[in-house]
């Protein structure tokens, strides 16, 4: 980034120089190929460039305008991005003091929030399961099935709990932030 402080307060302007030993083409092709594997692992095309571009920013964070310049892509395109990112707690808004224009940032610990929200859903589907087989009857194939189903999402939950609290011990290990 250069050094210069930007209308924004933290050094960018659209239209900026490329960070001093970034090889910028590299960096969107970065972005490009990490949103094309988050695709095709279901995520909306254009929420997955977003988020991959967010990702390779230095501080996790950009303005609606230093999104649609850096991916080329319409302030539209980059609102419904946004709301899908916000929706499913990947990304959070917020303004800098003194400015109207919002700010979209990674959250901390992106990858254990997403997990962690993760475990909320799979507890709604597992309780709603439950209904189900009762509501089916557990002695049936739709109930069983269903029941099944319950016992894979409580088994995934506990195991997931686990596996947080190993990644949080690894982090210290490693010193990560």
């Amino acid at each position: 980034m250069s050094s210069e402080t930007g209308a924004d307060g933290r050094g960018y302007e659209p239209g900026r120089e490329p960070e001093q030993g970034r090889d910028e083409e590299a960096v969107s092709r970065f972005v490009e190929r990490f949103a094309a594997e988050m695709t095709e692992a279901g995520m909306q095309r254009m929420a997955s460039r977003v988020f991959a571009a967010l990702l390779a920013d230095d501080d996790g964070s950009m303005t609606s305008a230093e999104l649609s310049e850096q991916l080329q892509i319409s302030p539209a395109a980059v609102s419904g991005a946004i709301n899908y990112l916000t929706q499913v707690s990947m990304v959070g808004r917020e303004r800098d003091p003194g400015s109207r224009r919002d700010r979209y940032r990674l959250h901390n610990e992106i990858w254990y929030a997403t997990f962690a929200s993760r475990d909320r859903v799979l507890t709604r589907w597992e309780h709603t399961l439950r209904e189900g087989a009762r509501t089916l009857g557990q002695d049936t194939p739709a109930g069983a099935r269903l029941t099944e189903t319950a016992e894979f999402f409580e088994f995934l939950q506990t195991e997931l709990i686990g596996l947080m609290d190993r990644w949080r011990d690894y982090r210290k290990k490693f010193d990560l932030p």
